[in-house]
């Protein structure tokens, strides 16, 4: 019988080894997870709402619902400021209804409105559209980063719809109300669609894993750490969208224990290298037996760590599962969202230093891109948008 290769050694990975030796080492098999199942979803699920009118739009703090719609669209030309409040004004009425499991109006399959399972809807608004209200845009187009491999049909857009709900079903139906009542307007530039766990299968408090196994937003802030974060004072954020394609198949290939050096964490649990609990801070300048730090400087939590709690980020990510192609190899990865204060301040460095030397980048690819400011929310009677098309 062949023997199974070794896994790779923290001293070869540090020795600079590590992508020529990784992608011959075997998978091994996590047995170890504490995730817990809760009881199943009850019939309430399929009628709760969240609110759709206050001084911040919804979407962003909340507990992000199992199914999502990023739909970003391109305005027409010749469109002018009065015609985007309009088309606002027409998507903000859909939004408020069927947030609140009514229809839109003139919808014609009203029945499917009836079940808003937590829909949310949230409007970001790209450089392209302030340029169209002749105001300077709080946002720019990312740098250009070396790991980046964008593809336009997944990147920019002058106006974001993310649609979010416990319901595949109520996403869908919303989807298609609100292209169809912006078609006069603007263009469909890109739709992702993504998933996390689905109500009932994991206690809502617990962090979501991606398709690469990995607990996602371990970091993220919490509770009252959330608005110095992510709101500015009038009621406004920022959001990036990115497109990760994961190299599934060539991650397939680690073991369990390069998979931990490269992502920092624990697969089964996600305790940093340095701890055995997942919200342990990580220590950095913590050594093995052998006198290496635990926790890798090319690890993705090194790379990605903040310790401004003011200049954190709030990832509020989707996996995607796409067709596999003809030879039965994945499209698959993640749907990127991270919510922020100011993008050029908090994400772009962030980014910086995970292009420059995150080992993650081996099995990841950027392949989408777009920023939007998400405007502040809106009162009863009022439109999302209101502040830069009035």
């Amino acid at each position: 019988m062949t023997s199974r290769p070794s896994p790779v050694s923290r001293r070869r990975l540090l020795a600079g080894g590590a992508v020529a030796g990784l992608g011959a080492v075997a998978a091994a098999v996590v047995t170890t997870d504490r995730e817990t199942p809760v009881q199943a979803a009850g019939p309430d699920t399929g009628t709760a709402t969240v609110p759709f009118y206050g001084a911040r739009q919804a979407g962003v703090a909340q507990d992000p619902p199992a199914h999502a719609a990023f739909v970003a669209f391109t305005l027409a030309g010749g469109t002018d400021k009065r015609a985007v409040a309009r088309m606002m004004r027409l998507l903000t009425d859909d939004a408020a209804r069927l947030t609140q499991g009514e229809p839109a109006l003139g919808d014609t399959d009203a029945t499917l409105a009836v079940l808003p399972a937590r829909l949310t809807v949230t409007f970001g608004f790209g450089p392209g559209l302030y340029a169209v209200a002749g105001q300077r845009s709080p946002v720019a187009e990312l740098p250009a980063f070396a790991i980046d491999r964008l593809d336009k049909r997944w990147s920019g857009g002058d106006l974001l719809l993310q649609i979010c709900a416990d319901d595949p079903l109520t996403v869908t139906h919303t989807q298609r109300m609100l292209i169809k009542d912006a078609r006069p307007f603007a263009a469909v530039r890109w739709v992702q669609q993504g998933f996390r766990r689905s109500p009932g299968v994991q206690s809502p408090e617990h962090t979501q894993r991606n398709v690469l196994g990995q607990l996602d937003g371990t970091a993220n802030p919490r509770g009252p750490a959330i608005d110095p974060a992510v709101w500015n004072a009038d009621g406004s954020t920022q959001l990036v969208v990115r497109r990760i394609r994961a190299e599934i198949e060539k991650w397939d290939l680690l073991s369990v224990t390069d998979k931990e050096n490269a992502v920092g964490r624990r697969m089964a649990t996600g305790a940093p290298l340095s701890g055995t609990d997942e919200h342990d801070e990580p220590d950095f300048t913590a050594l093995d037996d052998a006198g290496l730090p635990k926790i890798p400087d090319f690890s993705h939590v090194t790379r990605a760590h903040v310790t401004d709690p003011a200049m954190k980020i709030l990832r509020r990510p989707y996996n995607y599962d796409g067709v596999p192609n003809a030879l039965g190899h994945p499209d698959a990865g993640l749907i990127f969202a991270a919510f922020q204060r100011d993008i050029a301040r908090q994400f772009v460095p962030i980014q910086q230093r995970l292009a420059d030397k995150d080992l993650l980048n081996e099995w990841i690819t950027p392949i989408g891109s777009a920023v939007f400011a998400v405007p502040p929310g809106c009162r009863e009677g009022g439109w999302i948008g209101e502040q830069v098309l009035a």
